[in-house]
């Protein structure tokens, strides 16, 4: 069975914050909007997460600014100690969404994802979830894109967006060769209760390996670990407290407070530290990626949603301008490449200099990161 749609039509392919906010962008602006998202139950990977200062001002553009301040735990300063917990250097970051509300907000990833399910289906957008696509094809004449969808259907639109992540299946069909890049660090992460000292996001240079916690709400943080030098191999789930434990074992003062409330194991996840960036067209076609299967930084500069959020704002604008849908995509990926490729490169030279302990340094290049990623995207 094949499905048309007489109005401008997209399916968007992954229903993380990339897919659900270009759902909420298109649909605002009078697309008929499908997300396919492959996990039948819309699970979300991950506890927290940082909206950065871009973050805060693209939502802003969608009227969803407030309700994430409210969910979460806003912040406007990075506090960057020693193992021991004293301050070394303070980092303002910049208010881009006006001056009464946060310059950041921690939040749980599952209560963002919640809020962007939730104004997508408001907005008309329609989400299927325990689907995905398995074959592109453009129509001759260009009357659109044909979708092939893993139940045996069929999609004819006008636009298909691959926002389903670091291992893009899109990005696979389209032909874009788009490698991953292991910098040899995993990185831990652990919800636990929010110690009343927790009001920035603070991070701790340790001797061997790094720390931090950020609020993500008034009564919870997330406290992180990057672990360096690591080999990305698998680890029993039942070990995952007491290792991450004993990697924050060299740390004294706040960050020892909050390491002994990590017991359980299946309150930590641990992941490997991976970046790409597609350095050339992201498109084909009628076929564009957006998030984490164009562009995907290492974590140190907390922007990959900011990244994605972007992504489905300017996409939006940039296919209102006119009506050639191919032009619109070369459009957005020439005004977005740039500042994406910095963001990849920056994340990925803070790492380095975080593996070699040269922390004023890179408090010096992520300040300056931060100053950077507030131009208008």
């Amino acid at each position: 069975m094949t499905v048309r749609n007489d109005a401008r039509s997209a399916l968007v392919v992954g229903g993380g914050i990339a897919g659900l906010t270009a759902a909420i962008a298109l649909s605002r602006r009078g697309w008929q909007v499908e997300v396919a998202e492959i996990n039948a139950d819309w699970s979300v990977a991950g506890w927290g997460l940082s909206l950065t200062g871009p973050s805060l001002r693209a939502l802003d553009q969608l009227g969803l600014t407030d309700d994430c301040v409210a969910l979460g735990y806003g912040v406007s300063q990075i506090t960057n100690c020693d193992s021991a917990g004293q301050p070394a250097n303070v980092i303002d970051l910049p208010r881009l969404a006006g001056p009464q509300r946060p310059s950041q907000v921690g939040l749980a990833r599952p209560a963002l994802h919640r809020l962007l399910h939730a104004a997508a289906l408001a907005d008309g957008a329609r989400l299927r979830a325990g689907s995905t696509v398995t074959g592109l094809q453009e129509e001759e004449g260009g009357d659109g894109i044909r979708a092939e969808l893993s139940d045996g259907s069929s999609r004819l639109v006008d636009l298909v967006v691959g926002a389903d992540g670091i291992r893009s299946s899109v990005r696979a069909l389209l032909g874009i060769i788009g490698g991953l890049r292991y910098g040899g660090q995993l990185v831990w992460r652990a919800i636990v209760p929010r110690p009343a000292w927790a009001t920035t996001l603070l991070t701790f240079a340790g001797p061997e390996h790094n720390a931090g916690v950020i609020p993500i709400s008034a009564r919870q943080a997330y406290v992180f670990v990057t672990e360096n030098g690591a080999v990305a191999a698998a680890l029993p789930p039942a070990e995952l407290a007491s290792r991450m434990r004993e990697l924050l074992g060299a740390f004294s003062g706040r960050v020892a407070e909050v390491r002994d409330t990590i017991r359980d194991p299946a309150d930590v996840v641990r992941r490997p530290v991976q970046t790409t960036i597609i350095d050339g067209p992201w498109h084909r076609g009628r076929a564009v990626l957006i998030g984490d299967a164009a562009h995907a930084p290492s974590p140190q500069m907390v922007s990959g949603a900011a990244l994605a959020i972007e992504d489905a704002t300017v996409l939006a604008e940039e296919l209102d301008r006119g009506d050639k849908t191919e032009a619109a995509l070369a459009a957005f990926g020439r005004r977005r490449l740039d500042r994406c490729r910095f963001l990849v490169q920056t994340s990925i030279q803070i790492a380095a200099l975080e593996q070699q302990g040269r922390h004023a340094e890179l408090n010096r290049l992520q300040q300056d990161c931060h100053r950077r990623m507030a131009e208008t995207a």
